[in-house]
């Protein structure tokens, strides 16, 4: 099942995409994707719904996040190899966790703004996981029961604010639209093995990223269970976990962002987002 979210940004409703790519609206049935509703027996009553049955959304409708009332969007670095290689750092021996900023949440497809004063900001293409039922201490044989679904993430950085301003990485990483989230959420029974997906990234239709989940260090089972000894994981929150090598950074030179551009991304079986750079008009 492919759920997403549609309508003006602060006034989305909940749907789902049927079998030929029709939206279909959700909002008789449930109030949102968000919380109590990303429980893997709410998603079953979902799959349940005669789709054909359900209004049809005109194909031009905004796609927005495709999960609400995200608490914790987490991320994890130098998860690939073979980023880690291109970026001169050595895999970690535990992984690398820092945070986005839930205000930087923005639909699949909305403008992605350059912040003031940026002059380094990257993309990366990353598999997004959605924590459907709540735990602490999750073992890893039962990690996977704690999914609701998979979604594509673009993990926008700002790469001076990241490395060059000292402190943490959050401060180049949770920048407003630096965080599009689907355009689908994906449950897992469409994902036979999320750690065997082609992924993909393309300025101005350059492709800069290209490559494939299997190349993840620390897999998404192992993920869960080591986040959730720090912390507890709650109905909604995104794991974000790592891109594979061809950011921006790692080119020779380095290429960044610019106004103007146009960003294509994508992971097997998981839809596209589409985005276009704009600067920062505010003040």
């Amino acid at each position: 099942m492919k759920l997403l979210r549609f309508g003006p940004s602060g006034q989305e409703k909940p749907g789902l995409l049927d079998d030929n790519g029709v939206i279909r609206d959700l909002s008789a049935h449930v109030t949102d994707l968000a919380g109590e509703h990303l429980d893997r027996h709410a998603l079953e009553s979902l799959a349940k719904l005669d789709a054909a049955s359900l209004p049809e959304v005109p194909a031009d409708t905004r796609i927005g996040a495709c999960v609400s009332g995200v608490g914790k969007f987490i991320c994890i670095g130098l998860n690939y190899s073979d980023h880690a290689a291109e970026t001169g750092s050595q895999v970690p021996p535990e992984p690398v966790i820092f945070n986005k900023w839930t205000s930087a949440i923005c639909g699949p497809d909305d403008e992605v703004i350059i912040p003031r004063d940026s002059e380094k900001t990257d993309w990366e293409v990353e598999l997004g996981v959605v924590i459907g039922k709540a735990g602490r201490y999750i073992d890893e044989a039962d990690a996977m029961q704690h999914v609701a679904g998979f979604c594509v993430v673009n993990d926008v950085s700002e790469r001076e604010f990241q490395l060059e301003r000292s402190g943490t990485w959050d401060k180049g990483k949770g920048c407003d639209t630096f965080g599009p989230l689907g355009p689908w959420l994906v449950t897992p029974d469409e994902v036979p093995d999320p750690h065997q997906l082609d992924m993909w990234l393309e300025v101005d239709g350059k492709r800069y990223q290209d490559g494939n989940t299997r190349t993840m260090v620390y897999q998404i089972p192992f993920l869960i269970s080591y986040l959730s000894r720090f912390m507890s994981l709650q109905p909604g929150d995104v794991i974000s976990t790592g891109t594979p090598p061809g950011v921006g950074m790692g080119q020779q030179p380095p290429v960044y962002l610019k106004p103007g551009q146009r960003m294509r991304l994508g992971i097997e079986g998981l839809g596209e987002q589409h985005q276009t750079v704009v600067a920062d008009q505010q003040g």
